[in-house]
């Protein structure tokens, strides 16, 4: 069995998210513990009783989705489960950064603080729309977002079948009409703008000189990243890395091929939700899939 941990993106959260594993691990209470004192609020109450709505602004979402991923992935290595590679969809790389010691758990969080406090604002000050693709090829989708007369481009290649689309509220409507004219599913995704694309721009240009000026360590783990949809090589620049990867696509899929490769037939999902279990089972045949996102998924994992 060779095992890669997979950390769950924005749009994964839920009420309750990360309870049970901080109240049974002592692992998982740690990165609540740090995550709280670095953002200066209690997130553990924050999972326990915010609102949906509360939850789904990017300022909480970004560091809540982190810290439970986090805790289910600190707790699986607290029982003896580690990992051979880890990769994480679009947030998700930062949990992935700090499992595989690139960063440490507090420079983890802030990095994410930033960088969530930039892309809310930017938010706010923009418009934009995504649709969730399904059912075409990389070329067709371009091809679409090419002759919908304004800016809209691919910006997630989630899997095998399922291409995000990014951009301009009216051009992004015009392309995912002509797919589904052309016999695509598509599905406009509840997020406050056009993620991964260049009316993200602001929020790159204001999380630079903070992702610049932190420290990076080689990873000890292996670590895929999005932007080249393979190994990182290197994190001479990866500040920069980091600020472009706000506006660049997610190469989700070409991770998993390339896992797949290298002989990786088991892929756990630590975090809220099953995405990207469900987008492995549709790009790769025969893999195993886990999901890890409370303290019964985490012992079921153990114990089986």
């Amino acid at each position: 069995m060779k095992k890669v941990i997979l950390f769950s993106g924005q749009g994964s959260q839920c009420e309750g998210m990360g309870v049970s594993l901080a109240e049974g691990s002592a692992a998982s209470k740690e990165v609540f513990d740090t995550a709280s004192a670095v953002l200066g609020f209690d997130l553990l109450e924050k999972c326990r009783s915010a609102s949906a709505e509360e939850l789904a602004r990017t300022v909480v979402s970004q560091p809540a989705i982190m810290a439970v991923s986090l805790s289910a992935a600190f707790a699986l290595r607290e029982k003896g489960f580690g990992a051979e590679a880890v990769a994480g969809h679009s947030l998700g790389e930062y949990a992935a950064m700090v499992y595989s010691g690139i960063v440490s758990l507090e420079d983890g969080f802030r990095l994410i603080k930033a960088r969530s406090e930039a892309m809310q604002k930017a938010a706010e000050n923009s418009s934009g729309s995504m649709f969730a693709i399904i059912g075409k090829s990389p070329e067709e989708v371009v091809s679409a977002c090419e002759k919908a007369g304004g800016y809209v481009i691919p910006v997630n290649y989630n899997s095998a079948v399922q291409i995000v689309i990014a951009g301009e509220d009216e051009a992004a409507q015009a392309a995912a009409d002509a797919l589904a004219a052309e016999g695509a599913r598509a599905v406009k995704l509840n997020v406050a703008s056009a993620f991964h694309s260049k009316l993200m721009q602001p929020a790159a240009d204001e999380f630079l000189p903070f992702a610049k000026s932190m420290s990076y360590k080689e990873p000890a783990v292996p670590f895929l990243s999005n932007i080249s949809g393979g190994y990182l090589e290197s994190t001479e620049d990866l500040g920069e890395r980091l600020a472009a990867h706000i506006v660049s696509p997610v190469r989700f899929t070409d991770e998993l091929y390339l896992l797949e490769k290298d002989g990786f037939d088991t892929f756990i999902e630590c975090g809220p939700g099953k995405t990207l279990t469900g987008l492995v089972r549709k790009t790769l045949k025969g893999a195993k899939t886990v999901n890890i996102s409370d303290i019964d998924s985490l012992e079921k994992f153990v114990n089986a």
